[in-house]
């Protein structure tokens, strides 16, 4: 079995700011799938996308209530390039209104930060480096 793309589906209650959040952070949206009542935050383009959708038309497709910001459903774990990175992803959240739930963690081949966006939606930045994975 082999996935040919995936999109991750979150609600949001503010598309407008939402967009702000994301582009400010460097990423963008593919606008074929963008309208006035979601987002597609383009995560890796081909393959991995994020829908932001706003809770109106989010509610459509479940019949289950939406998680209030306080809980935890899903932990979204992206993997990038250098620790480098993960530190200027989750500092430019920060700064642009996310919140740190938890401090940033370096195991030496895998180190990783967090925050939970504007939304509450609790995202993990990792970087991983194989080569310095040890044995016990």
């Amino acid at each position: 079995m082999k996935v040919k793309s995936i999109f991750v589906n979150l609600p949001v209650k503010d598309l407008i700011k939402t967009r702000k959040f994301w582009t400010q952070l460097g990423f963008s949206f593919n606008e074929d799938f963008s309208d006035d009542n979601a987002l597609c935050l383009v995560l890796n383009e081909g393959s991995i996308y994020s829908m932001l959708i706003s809770h109106e038309m989010f509610s459509t497709f479940t019949n289950r209530p939406i998680a209030e910001a306080t809980s935890t459903q899903v932990l979204i774990a992206i993997e990038v390039d250098s620790k480098e990175q993960v530190d200027s992803i989750v500092n430019l959240a920060i700064n642009n209104g996310a919140k740190r739930y938890r401090e940033s963690i370096d195991h030496g081949w895998m180190y990783y930060d967090s925050f939970a966006d504007l939304d509450g939606h609790q995202w993990e930045i990792m970087f991983t480096n194989p080569s310095h994975l040890t044995m016990e």
